[in-house]
Protein backbone atom coordinates (compact mmCIF):
# COMPACT_ATOMS: atom_id res chain seq x y z
CA UNK A 1 0.00 0.00 0.00
CA UNK A 2 1.32 3.42 -0.95
CA UNK A 3 0.20 6.73 0.50
CA UNK A 4 -1.25 7.77 -2.84
CA UNK A 5 -1.17 4.48 -4.78
CA UNK A 6 -3.95 3.67 -7.23
CA UNK A 7 -6.13 0.72 -6.28
CA UNK A 8 -7.47 -1.65 -8.94
CA UNK A 9 -10.94 -2.83 -8.03
CA UNK A 10 -14.50 -2.43 -9.27
CA UNK A 11 -16.18 -1.89 -5.89
CA UNK A 12 -14.66 -0.18 -2.88
CA UNK A 13 -15.65 1.66 0.25
CA UNK A 14 -14.51 5.15 1.22
CA UNK A 15 -14.16 5.75 4.95
CA UNK A 16 -13.94 9.09 6.74
CA UNK A 17 -12.96 8.89 10.41
CA UNK A 18 -13.22 12.29 12.08
CA UNK A 19 -13.78 14.15 15.30
CA UNK A 20 -17.55 14.17 14.76
CA UNK A 21 -17.90 10.47 13.93
CA UNK A 22 -17.51 7.98 11.08
CA UNK A 23 -18.87 8.13 7.53
CA UNK A 24 -18.60 5.40 4.90
CA UNK A 25 -19.77 5.03 1.30
CA UNK A 26 -19.49 2.05 -1.02
CA UNK A 27 -19.42 2.86 -4.73
CA UNK A 28 -19.32 0.61 -7.79
CA UNK A 29 -17.66 1.34 -11.09
CA UNK A 30 -20.63 1.38 -13.45
CA UNK A 31 -19.15 1.83 -16.91
CA UNK A 32 -16.75 4.50 -15.71
CA UNK A 33 -19.31 6.21 -13.47
CA UNK A 34 -19.63 5.98 -9.70
CA UNK A 35 -22.81 4.22 -8.59
CA UNK A 36 -23.98 4.25 -4.98
CA UNK A 37 -24.15 0.80 -3.39
CA UNK A 38 -24.60 1.70 0.28
CA UNK A 39 -23.64 4.25 2.92
CA UNK A 40 -23.66 4.72 6.68
CA UNK A 41 -22.72 7.33 9.26
CA UNK A 42 -22.35 7.45 13.01
CA UNK A 43 -22.21 10.56 15.19
CA UNK A 44 -19.66 9.96 17.93
CA UNK A 45 -17.92 13.28 18.78
CA UNK A 46 -14.50 13.16 20.43
CA UNK A 47 -12.25 16.00 21.56
CA UNK A 48 -8.97 14.39 20.56
CA UNK A 49 -8.36 12.63 17.25
CA UNK A 50 -5.60 10.48 18.76
CA UNK A 51 -8.12 8.89 21.14
CA UNK A 52 -9.73 7.06 18.22
CA UNK A 53 -6.48 5.21 17.55
CA UNK A 54 -5.21 4.78 21.11
CA UNK A 55 -7.54 4.57 24.12
CA UNK A 56 -10.63 4.01 21.95
CA UNK A 57 -9.06 1.81 19.28
CA UNK A 58 -11.06 -1.31 20.14
CA UNK A 59 -14.28 0.71 20.46
CA UNK A 60 -13.65 2.47 17.14
CA UNK A 61 -12.96 -0.86 15.41
CA UNK A 62 -16.14 -2.39 16.83
CA UNK A 63 -18.26 0.57 15.74
CA UNK A 64 -16.80 0.54 12.24
CA UNK A 65 -17.30 -3.20 11.83
CA UNK A 66 -20.91 -2.84 12.93
CA UNK A 67 -21.45 -0.03 10.44
CA UNK A 68 -19.99 -2.11 7.59
CA UNK A 69 -22.20 -5.04 8.54
CA UNK A 70 -25.43 -3.02 8.92
CA UNK A 71 -24.78 -1.19 5.66
CA UNK A 72 -24.27 -4.60 4.00
CA UNK A 73 -21.04 -3.55 2.31
CA UNK A 74 -20.07 -5.99 -0.41
CA UNK A 75 -16.34 -5.35 -0.51
CA UNK A 76 -13.43 -5.27 1.94
CA UNK A 77 -11.40 -3.00 -0.35
CA UNK A 78 -11.18 0.31 1.46
CA UNK A 79 -9.69 3.77 1.03
CA UNK A 80 -9.59 6.32 3.83
CA UNK A 81 -8.41 9.89 4.29
CA UNK A 82 -5.89 11.57 6.56
CA UNK A 83 -6.99 14.90 8.15
CA UNK A 84 -5.63 18.10 6.63
CA UNK A 85 -4.33 19.14 10.05
CA UNK A 86 -2.09 16.02 10.18
CA UNK A 87 -0.61 16.41 6.69
CA UNK A 88 2.33 18.42 5.37
CA UNK A 89 1.63 19.92 1.95
CA UNK A 90 3.52 22.48 -0.11
CA UNK A 91 4.08 23.59 -3.70
CA UNK A 92 7.80 23.77 -4.45
CA UNK A 93 9.81 24.78 -7.52
CA UNK A 94 12.85 22.64 -8.27
CA UNK A 95 15.36 22.87 -11.13
CA UNK A 96 16.06 19.52 -12.79
CA UNK A 97 17.05 18.21 -16.21
CA UNK A 98 16.27 14.54 -15.54
CA UNK A 99 14.41 12.24 -13.15
CA UNK A 100 17.46 11.65 -10.92
CA UNK A 101 18.07 15.38 -10.44
CA UNK A 102 14.37 15.96 -9.82
CA UNK A 103 14.22 13.29 -7.11
CA UNK A 104 17.33 14.60 -5.38
CA UNK A 105 16.05 18.20 -5.52
CA UNK A 106 12.69 17.18 -4.04
CA UNK A 107 14.36 15.34 -1.16
CA UNK A 108 16.64 18.31 -0.50
CA UNK A 109 13.69 20.71 -0.42
CA UNK A 110 11.67 18.32 1.75
CA UNK A 111 14.46 18.20 4.33
CA UNK A 112 14.41 22.01 4.51
CA UNK A 113 10.64 22.37 4.74
CA UNK A 114 9.46 19.46 6.89
CA UNK A 115 10.23 19.95 10.59
CA UNK A 116 10.62 16.24 11.40
CA UNK A 117 13.12 13.69 10.01
CA UNK A 118 12.16 12.36 6.57
CA UNK A 119 12.55 8.77 7.74
CA UNK A 120 9.50 9.42 9.93
CA UNK A 121 7.41 10.69 6.98
CA UNK A 122 5.66 8.85 4.17
CA UNK A 123 6.41 11.28 1.37
CA UNK A 124 4.72 11.72 -1.99
CA UNK A 125 5.44 14.15 -4.82
CA UNK A 126 3.62 15.05 -8.01
CA UNK A 127 4.89 17.28 -10.83
CA UNK A 128 2.12 19.72 -11.70
CA UNK A 129 3.95 21.98 -14.16
CA UNK A 130 7.22 22.19 -16.10
CA UNK A 131 8.75 25.45 -17.35
CA UNK A 132 12.07 26.93 -18.42
CA UNK A 133 13.92 29.26 -16.09
CA UNK A 134 14.58 32.54 -17.95
CA UNK A 135 17.70 33.25 -15.92
CA UNK A 136 19.41 29.85 -16.16
CA UNK A 137 17.64 28.39 -19.22
CA UNK A 138 17.05 25.24 -17.22
CA UNK A 139 13.87 23.26 -16.74
CA UNK A 140 12.09 24.08 -13.49
CA UNK A 141 9.36 21.80 -12.20
CA UNK A 142 6.58 22.87 -9.87
CA UNK A 143 5.94 19.97 -7.55
CA UNK A 144 3.18 19.22 -5.07
CA UNK A 145 4.95 17.79 -2.04
CA UNK A 146 2.78 15.87 0.44
CA UNK A 147 3.69 13.84 3.48
CA UNK A 148 2.05 12.06 6.40
CA UNK A 149 3.75 10.89 9.61
CA UNK A 150 4.42 7.16 9.39
CA UNK A 151 3.11 6.70 12.92
CA UNK A 152 -0.27 8.02 11.74
CA UNK A 153 -0.22 5.84 8.61
CA UNK A 154 0.50 2.80 10.79
CA UNK A 155 -2.44 3.68 13.05
CA UNK A 156 -4.80 3.56 10.07
CA UNK A 157 -3.31 0.24 8.99
CA UNK A 158 -3.74 -1.14 12.51
CA UNK A 159 -7.36 0.01 12.80
CA UNK A 160 -8.64 -0.82 9.32
CA UNK A 161 -6.52 -3.78 8.26
CA UNK A 162 -5.70 -5.57 11.50
CA UNK A 163 -8.71 -4.73 13.67
CA UNK A 164 -11.46 -4.49 11.03
CA UNK A 165 -10.15 -7.00 8.48
CA UNK A 166 -10.33 -4.57 5.58
CA UNK A 167 -8.00 -4.47 2.61
CA UNK A 168 -6.67 -0.93 2.95
CA UNK A 169 -5.73 -0.06 -0.61
CA UNK A 170 -4.61 3.50 -0.10
CA UNK A 171 -4.55 6.56 2.13
CA UNK A 172 -5.82 9.83 0.68
CA UNK A 173 -5.60 13.37 1.90
CA UNK A 174 -8.96 14.91 2.72
CA UNK A 175 -8.37 17.68 0.20
CA UNK A 176 -7.85 15.35 -2.76
CA UNK A 177 -10.96 13.38 -1.81
CA UNK A 178 -12.97 16.62 -1.66
CA UNK A 179 -11.60 17.79 -5.00
CA UNK A 180 -12.79 14.56 -6.57
CA UNK A 181 -16.32 14.69 -5.10
CA UNK A 182 -16.99 18.44 -5.02
CA UNK A 183 -15.00 19.86 -7.95
CA UNK A 184 -14.42 17.09 -10.47
CA UNK A 185 -12.94 18.46 -13.69
CA UNK A 186 -13.70 22.11 -12.98
CA UNK A 187 -10.43 23.99 -13.66
CA UNK A 188 -11.47 27.21 -11.88
CA UNK A 189 -9.71 28.61 -8.85
CA UNK A 190 -11.95 27.39 -6.02
CA UNK A 191 -11.83 27.76 -2.25
CA UNK A 192 -13.23 24.80 -0.32
CA UNK A 193 -14.32 25.67 3.22
CA UNK A 194 -14.96 22.57 5.32
CA UNK A 195 -16.59 23.50 8.64
CA UNK A 196 -16.32 20.39 10.76
CA UNK A 197 -17.16 19.66 14.38
CA UNK A 198 -14.04 21.17 15.96
CA UNK A 199 -11.95 22.34 13.00
CA UNK A 200 -12.39 24.34 9.82
CA UNK A 201 -10.21 23.37 6.89
CA UNK A 202 -9.65 25.83 4.06
CA UNK A 203 -8.16 24.78 0.72
CA UNK A 204 -7.61 26.75 -2.46
CA UNK A 205 -7.68 24.53 -5.54
CA UNK A 206 -6.44 25.70 -8.92
CA UNK A 207 -6.88 23.47 -11.98
CA UNK A 208 -7.56 20.52 -9.70
CA UNK A 209 -4.41 21.04 -7.61
CA UNK A 210 -4.48 22.20 -3.95
CA UNK A 211 -2.24 25.27 -3.79
CA UNK A 212 -3.11 26.21 -0.23
CA UNK A 213 -4.26 24.21 2.81
CA UNK A 214 -4.99 25.69 6.22
CA UNK A 215 -6.70 24.33 9.31
CA UNK A 216 -7.92 26.19 12.39
CA UNK A 217 -9.34 24.83 15.66
CA UNK A 218 -12.73 26.49 15.24
CA UNK A 219 -15.75 24.58 13.94
CA UNK A 220 -19.43 23.86 14.31
CA UNK A 221 -19.13 23.23 18.04
CA UNK A 222 -17.74 26.74 18.54
CA UNK A 223 -20.54 28.23 16.41
CA UNK A 224 -23.18 26.45 18.49
CA UNK A 225 -21.58 27.58 21.77
CA UNK A 226 -21.43 31.19 20.54
CA UNK A 227 -25.07 31.05 19.43
CA UNK A 228 -26.14 29.62 22.80
CA UNK A 229 -24.36 32.46 24.63
CA UNK A 230 -25.73 35.15 22.30
CA UNK A 231 -29.34 33.99 22.61
CA UNK A 232 -29.18 32.79 26.21
CA UNK A 233 -30.42 29.32 25.32
CA UNK A 234 -29.14 25.77 26.02
CA UNK A 235 -26.52 24.24 23.70
CA UNK A 236 -28.97 21.59 22.47
CA UNK A 237 -31.53 24.22 21.44
CA UNK A 238 -28.85 26.29 19.70
CA UNK A 239 -27.79 23.20 17.73
CA UNK A 240 -31.37 22.81 16.46
CA UNK A 241 -31.77 26.50 15.62
CA UNK A 242 -28.44 26.46 13.75
CA UNK A 243 -30.04 24.26 11.08
CA UNK A 244 -33.40 26.04 10.82
CA UNK A 245 -33.68 29.32 8.92
CA UNK A 246 -37.10 30.07 10.44
CA UNK A 247 -35.86 29.65 14.00
CA UNK A 248 -32.78 31.77 13.35
CA UNK A 249 -34.81 34.52 11.69
CA UNK A 250 -36.99 34.67 14.79
CA UNK A 251 -34.00 35.96 16.76
CA UNK A 252 -32.91 38.45 14.07
CA UNK A 253 -34.29 42.00 13.93
CA UNK A 254 -36.53 42.32 10.85
CA UNK A 255 -35.26 38.93 9.73
CA UNK A 256 -31.76 40.31 9.01
CA UNK A 257 -29.29 37.51 9.81
CA UNK A 258 -26.12 39.46 8.94
CA UNK A 259 -25.35 40.82 12.46
CA UNK A 260 -25.76 37.33 13.94
CA UNK A 261 -23.72 35.72 11.14
CA UNK A 262 -20.94 38.28 11.60
CA UNK A 263 -20.61 37.31 15.27
CA UNK A 264 -20.89 33.56 14.66
CA UNK A 265 -18.48 33.49 11.73
CA UNK A 266 -15.91 36.07 12.86
CA UNK A 267 -12.92 33.75 13.54
CA UNK A 268 -13.62 31.65 10.47
CA UNK A 269 -14.17 34.71 8.26
CA UNK A 270 -10.85 36.20 9.44
CA UNK A 271 -9.11 32.97 8.40
CA UNK A 272 -10.89 32.99 5.04
CA UNK A 273 -9.68 36.54 4.37
CA UNK A 274 -6.16 35.61 5.43
CA UNK A 275 -6.20 32.58 3.12
CA UNK A 276 -7.34 34.82 0.24
CA UNK A 277 -4.34 37.08 0.86
CA UNK A 278 -1.93 34.14 1.13
CA UNK A 279 -3.13 32.64 -2.14
CA UNK A 280 -2.81 35.95 -3.97
CA UNK A 281 0.65 36.45 -2.45
CA UNK A 282 1.90 33.07 -3.72
CA UNK A 283 1.87 34.37 -7.29
CA UNK A 284 5.34 35.10 -8.67
CA UNK A 285 4.29 35.80 -12.29
CA UNK A 286 3.08 39.34 -11.72
CA UNK A 287 -0.49 38.44 -12.67
CA UNK A 288 -3.38 39.11 -10.31
CA UNK A 289 -4.76 35.94 -8.79
CA UNK A 290 -8.41 35.62 -7.97
CA UNK A 291 -10.70 32.99 -6.50
CA UNK A 292 -13.62 32.24 -8.81
CA UNK A 293 -15.98 30.57 -6.33
CA UNK A 294 -16.32 29.25 -2.81
CA UNK A 295 -17.67 25.79 -2.02
CA UNK A 296 -18.94 25.13 1.49
CA UNK A 297 -19.01 21.69 3.06
CA UNK A 298 -18.96 20.04 6.48
CA UNK A 299 -21.75 19.58 9.01
CA UNK A 300 -22.07 23.31 9.77
CA UNK A 301 -22.14 24.34 6.11
CA UNK A 302 -25.94 24.04 6.44
CA UNK A 303 -26.02 27.09 8.71
CA UNK A 304 -28.99 29.07 7.30
CA UNK A 305 -27.94 32.02 5.17
CA UNK A 306 -24.24 31.13 5.24
CA UNK A 307 -23.71 30.98 1.47
CA UNK A 308 -25.39 34.36 0.94
CA UNK A 309 -23.43 35.86 3.81
CA UNK A 310 -20.06 34.70 2.44
CA UNK A 311 -20.95 35.80 -1.07
CA UNK A 312 -21.56 39.29 0.27
CA UNK A 313 -18.61 39.33 2.69
CA UNK A 314 -16.02 38.06 0.19
CA UNK A 315 -17.58 39.31 -3.06
CA UNK A 316 -17.21 35.78 -4.45
CA UNK A 317 -20.12 33.50 -5.32
CA UNK A 318 -20.50 30.86 -2.61
CA UNK A 319 -22.29 27.53 -2.94
CA UNK A 320 -23.14 24.54 -0.80
CA UNK A 321 -21.15 21.62 -2.20
CA UNK A 322 -22.98 18.56 -3.59
CA UNK A 323 -20.73 15.49 -3.30
CA UNK A 324 -23.42 13.28 -4.89
CA UNK A 325 -23.36 15.26 -8.16
CA UNK A 326 -20.97 12.75 -9.77
CA UNK A 327 -22.64 9.66 -8.32
CA UNK A 328 -25.50 7.58 -9.76
CA UNK A 329 -28.15 6.84 -7.13
CA UNK A 330 -31.90 6.04 -6.88
CA UNK A 331 -33.87 9.28 -7.25
CA UNK A 332 -36.09 8.46 -4.28
CA UNK A 333 -33.01 8.80 -2.05
CA UNK A 334 -32.45 12.40 -3.10
CA UNK A 335 -34.09 14.06 -0.04
CA UNK A 336 -32.03 12.12 2.49
CA UNK A 337 -28.85 12.43 0.43
CA UNK A 338 -29.33 16.21 0.27
CA UNK A 339 -29.76 16.29 4.03
CA UNK A 340 -26.57 14.37 4.81
CA UNK A 341 -24.49 15.38 1.79
CA UNK A 342 -22.35 18.03 3.49
CA UNK A 343 -20.95 15.32 5.78
CA UNK A 344 -19.88 12.96 3.00
CA UNK A 345 -17.48 14.63 0.51
CA UNK A 346 -14.39 12.93 1.96
CA UNK A 347 -15.90 9.43 2.11
CA UNK A 348 -17.38 9.78 -1.39
CA UNK A 349 -14.16 11.20 -2.81
CA UNK A 350 -12.17 8.29 -1.36
CA UNK A 351 -14.57 5.77 -2.87
CA UNK A 352 -14.39 7.53 -6.27
CA UNK A 353 -10.61 7.31 -6.43
CA UNK A 354 -10.34 4.65 -9.13
CA UNK A 355 -13.54 5.47 -11.01
CA UNK A 356 -13.30 7.59 -14.14
CA UNK A 357 -15.91 10.31 -14.54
Amino acid sequence: MGLFSKPKTQNFVGIDIGLSGIKLVELANDGGHARLVTYAYLDRPVENFDLLFTERLEETAKLLKNMLAKAKCTTKNAITAVPVSSIFSSIISVPATNEKELKEAIIWQAKKLIPIPLEEIQLDSKVIEDAMSKEQQKKVSRVLLTGAPKVLVNRYIDLLSKKCGLNLLSLETETFAQIRSLIGKDRSSIMIIDIGYQRTNISVVQAGVPFLNRSIAVGGDSITNTMAQMLGIPYEQAEIIKKDIRSMSGFAPAGDLNPMMTTLMKPILNEIKYSFSLYQGQNDTGETRRIDKIILTGGSALLPGLTDYLTQAMNVNSFLGDPWARVIYPLDLRPILDEIGSRFPVAIGCAMRDISE
